[in-house]
């Protein structure tokens, strides 16, 4: 005998996976354009933890993101789960 539960779970469609993770490129992309914006020369963990986009606020994604970054040279890590942000200067030097 079949509940009402397994009758009505039978025409339901799955539903899509709401906690995919953002592949590391993508996510890196996305901190990275939050960076941007964000004011302030240094971040922590507990920064993006709180305040970064929904995609990279679980702990490792955060932490992976960051490692990408850092080894592009857009962030330098400073202490153990805190980077300075490098920004590049807004008007370019001339070198002559």
């Amino acid at each position: 005998m079949t509940t009402i539960f397994t009758r009505l779970a039978k025409g339901r469609p799955t539903p899509p996976n709401a906690k995919a993770k953002p592949q590391p490129k993508e996510a890196a992309r996305l901190l990275l354009d939050w960076l941007d914006h964000r004011p302030g020369n240094t971040v922590t963990l507990n920064d993006l933890r709180n305040f970064a986009p929904r995609a990279i606020r679980d702990k490792e994604t955060a932490i992976h993101a960051t490692q990408i970054l850092c080894a592009h040279g857009h962030l330098t890590r400073l202490a153990n789960h805190k980077w300075q942000i490098v920004r590049a200067p807004l008007t370019p030097t001339n070198s002559r």
